[in-house]
């Protein structure tokens, strides 16, 4: 149980901290107004907090696994939000990240 819920605050990380990014920049880039940017930071310090309660108290490995969830996560969102066709290098690069995230967070430790 403890693996299923990991796996599910990554991905709420996820959702925070890349749609965070994307509020902040469509305020800026897209000139969607301050609300925007605003919302984007509320979103970003959510990505924070929910990253504390991982069940792992290691903020390194913690960190450094999510940076693999936050590439897949990263390329879904640009295909689900903006249209984004990944080729297949892409996919290959996401699943790569994947599996380190698998190797980083949940391989046996003695």
């Amino acid at each position: 149980m403890t693996i299923v819920r990991s796996l599910a605050l990554f991905a709420l990380a996820a959702l925070a901290e890349i749609g965070g990014a994307w509020l902040v920049w469509q305020g800026v880039r897209e000139q969607r107004g301050l609300l925007w940017i605003g919302a984007g930071f509320v979103a970003l310090g959510l990505y924070g907090l929910v990253a504390t309660l991982q069940p792992d108290a290691n903020f390194g490995r913690i960190l450094a696994a999510y940076g693999g969830v936050f590439v897949a996560g990263s390329l879904a969102w640009g295909m689900v939000v903006d249209g984004f066709r990944p080729d297949r290098w892409d996919v290959v690069g996401a699943l790569v990240c994947l599996v380190g995230v698998l190797v980083i967070m949940y391989a046996p430790r003695a």
